[in-house]
């Protein structure tokens, strides 16, 4: 079926037009093929409230992450079970979505409310009203992987609130940067990809949005380690940005506790009892976060060693090995994934 009059009827100015995968009347084909974009589901149209069932699902790729347009004709019940490889921002342009987590069930609509789905967290949802969204797929792994960099902590579940207020600070701030995204995607077009650099930007600015600007289980560990506490000494969050700030250099506590205006000792101190990490661990840590950050955006012909070395590592395979240890995978795994 075309994307033709009773598809965009309520949205004359569907996003992503050039980008479309799907566009169906039949359940089948459309629960088929949007299901391998996404991941199997179950799709049940609710004819009882509107038997004119469609769907249409443009969608433009940029490695880790997709954004996507997607309408329902009528009202359906989806049944994605739980989504495992990604996390899922929905943010309704029309009509209406209830979403039915494991805890929790939210309503959402336009301007108001959307939804941030974990992939570890079974999920049903019922679209409304010839329901339309702008969904923002984010690779789990890759998510996964910036909270462990930001929270001092191995790459672990993460999960978070799936109700998205859009009239807060940050839930504006989220929905203006995703209207900026697809704004940007349509501007290119699918024959224009975009450069490795800007792809990386939008990445590193989309998860540090989601990660600082969403509650989520590892909201805490992130606050604290990135020296968000309130109860954070200034000493130790001057220290905290020296280190950042000269993480490729060899560390010298001298140096680090004359930017601090305190002791050695009380710098040691501190950072156990603050950040929960020595300071020799914490340099370590910000180092591979640096590592991961700059080989998510490196070409698939960037040299693993030199980005190293420009970082301050000096011992290769202890590099490996911690940072195999953080991220679940070898420094060459999270290149080669990126390409």
């Amino acid at each position: 079926m075309a994307a033709g009059t009773s598809i965009v009827r309520h949205d004359p100015t569907v996003r992503l037009a050039a980008f479309n995968r799907v566009s169906t009347d039949s359940v089948d084909a459309a629960a088929d093929a949007v299901g391998r974009i996404f991941c199997p589901h179950r799709l049940t149209p609710e004819y009882s409230t509107s038997p004119e069932f469609f769907a249409l699902h443009n969608s433009a790729i940029f490695g880790g992450l997709s954004v996507n347009y997607v309408a329902y004709g009528g009202s359906v019940s989806i049944d994605p079970g739980c989504l495992e490889r990604f996390f899922l921002l929905q943010i309704p342009v029309h009509g209406a979505a209830r979403i039915r987590t494991a805890s929790r069930d939210i309503a959402t609509a336009p301007g108001a409310c959307a939804s941030l789905l974990s992939p570890t967290i079974p999920t049903r949802m019922t679209w409304e009203s010839d329901c339309a969204q702008i969904i923002v797929l984010v690779e789990r792994r890759m998510l996964e992987q910036r909270a462990a960099a930001l929270s001092g902590q191995p790459a672990g579940t993460v999960e978070f609130e799936p109700e998205v207020d859009l009239t807060s600070a940050g839930g504006r701030a989220l929905h203006s940067q995703i209207s900026g995204f697809v704004d940007l995607a349509e501007r290119l077009g699918p024959q224009r990809p975009l450069s490795p650099i800007v792809a990386a930007d939008l990445r590193e600015t989309l998860l540090g949005a989601l990660l600082h600007g969403q509650r989520h289980s590892a909201s805490d560990a992130i606050d604290r380690f990135g020296g968000r506490a309130e109860a954070l000494p200034p000493s130790l969050r001057r220290a905290r940005d020296f280190l950042t700030a000269h993480a490729d250099e060899p560390l010298d506590l001298i140096e680090l506790a004359a930017a601090s205006g305190v002791g050695i000792r009380a710098l040691q101190l501190g950072f156990q009892r603050h950040f929960g990490t020595s300071i020799s661990e914490m340099l370590r840590d910000i180092r591979l976060a640096h590592l991961n950050v700059r080989l998510t955006a490196a070409s698939a012909h960037d040299s693993i060693t030199d980005i190293a070395f420009e970082l301050g590592f000096t011992h290769l395979s202890r590099m490996a090995s911690a940072y195999r240890a953080k991220f679940g995978e070898t420094p060459s795994a999270t290149l080669r994934r990126m390409h």
